[in-house]
C-alpha cells in the first residue's frame, strides 16, 4: 500500500493523474509528495477511528488537517454522511457503533476529503458474513457512482471477483497475473493462481493422439502429445451422469450440502476432483458416476 503510507517503491514510480506536473503526461511520482497533498483516502481493516472524537467529527478530521473551516468543514461532513444514510450517527461515540456502522464511518472520513484514489485494506475482514456481502454490494455502488479509483486488497477471492475491474493476484511480493475477473479465473495464468482463485481442480495425466487420458478415462483435447500433462478445470464446468454416459468414471467420496448447491468429491486411483450440482440430485457416497467435461474448459497448467 505505497500510494498512502511514507514508503518508497524499489525500481519503480507510483503515478497519480492530476497530482502535478512533473512528467509529460500529468503525472507525478506520489512518493515526492508530502501525505497531506497526495490525495488519496484511506479505510483501514482496523478503521482507525478516532475514540475521542463522536463520528462526524472524525468524518470532518482529513478536512480540518488540510486547513478547512470549522463551519465548512461539518457542512462536508454532514453531506457525506447523509450520503452514506448515516446521518442519524452523527453525534454518535465510536463505542457506541456496530461494526458495520464503524466500517461506513471509516468509508465517509476517506471519502470527506474528495480523493482522487482511495485504498482499502480488507475493510470487511472482521464482520459476519451477511453483512460483509451486503457491505460489498454497497461500497461497489458507491464507488463506482462517485466514480473514484480505488485500491482494494483482500484475501477473500469472491471479494475480489465481485468488485474488481482488474484483478492483480500477488506471490510473495511479485505479481503473478493481471486481468479482469474472468481472465484470472477461467484463463489462470499458472497452477499457483488456478489454485488461488476460486475452487480449482487438476487431473494429472498424458496427452495422446488428441486425448488427455487419466486414470478416470480419457477426454478430447489438443495439443501435441505428451508424457505427463496436468490440467485444471473448475467445479461448475463438470455435470455427474450416469457412470456409462461419459468417458471419465469416478467413485463418490464425499457429499457437502451447502444450501443451494451441493458439493460432490469424486475419486478415481489417485486421482481427486469436485463437481457442484444442485441440491435435489440425488447421489450418495459410494455411487459410481460419470463426469461430463467441456473441452474448452481444461486449461493446461
Amino acid at each position: 500500500m505505497m500510494s498512502a503510507p511514507k514508503t518508497a517503491p524499489h525500481g519503480a514510480a507510483i503515478t497519480l493523474s492530476g497530482c502535478a506536473k512533473t512528467f509529460a503526461d500529468g503525472t507525478r511520482a506520489l512518493e515526492t509528495l508530502n501525505l497531506s497533498i497526495r490525495n488519496v483516502g484511506m479505510v483501514f481493516q482496523s478503521y482507525a477511528l478516532f475514540p475521542n472524537m463522536s463520528v462526524i467529527e472524525n468524518v470532518a478530521y482529513g478536512l480540518r488537517v488540510r486547513g478547512m473551516a470549522r463551519t465548512e468543514r461539518l457542512r462536508r461532513a454532514a453531506g457525506v454522511l447523509e450520503m452514506m444514510r448515516i446521518e442519524a450517527l452523527a453525534e454518535r461515540r465510536i463505542d457506541q457503533l456496530s461494526g458495520g456502522q464503524r466500517q461506513r464511518v471509516a468509508l465517509a472520513r476517506a471519502l470527506a476529503v474528495r480523493p482522487r484514489a482511495i485504498l482499502l485494506d480488507e475493510p470487511l475482514t472482521a464482520l459476519d458474513a451477511a453483512l460483509r456481502e451486503h457491505l460489498r454490494a454497497e461500497i461497489d455502488a458507491l464507488l463506482r457512482s462517485l466514480a473514484i479509483t480505488a485500491i482494494y486488497v483482500t484475501h477473500d477471492q469472491t471479494e475480489a471477483l465481485a468488485l474488481g475491474d482488474r484483478i492483480v493476484v500477488m506471490r510473495q511480493g511479485a505479481i503473478a497475473q493481471i486481468g479482469t475477473p474472468r481472465e484470472v479465473y477461467f484463463q489462470p495464468a499458472d497452477a499457483f493462481v488456478a489454485g488461488f482463485v476460486g475452487v480449482t481442480n487438476r487431473l494429472e495425466g498424458r496427452i495422446r493422439n488428441g486425448h488427455f487420458e487419466t486414470a478416470a478415462g480419457r477426454v478430447p483435447h489438443g495439443g501435441g502429445d505428451r508424457a505427463q500433462a496436468l490440467i485444471a478445470f473448475r467445479p461448475e464446468s463438470a455435470r455427474l451422469c450416469g457412470a456409462g454416459e461419459a468417458p471419465l468414471r469416478f467413485t463418490v467420496a464425499q457429499v457437502h450440502f451447502l444450501g443451494a448447491r451441493q458439493r460432490v468429491v469424486l475419486t478415481a486411483g489417485e486421482s481427486r476432483v469436485i463437481a457442484e450440482t444442485g441440491p435435489q440430485i440425488p447421489v450418495a457416497v459410494g455411487d459410481e458416476v460419470g463426469l461430463m467435461l467441456d473441452p474448452s474448459s481444461l486449461v493446461p497448467v
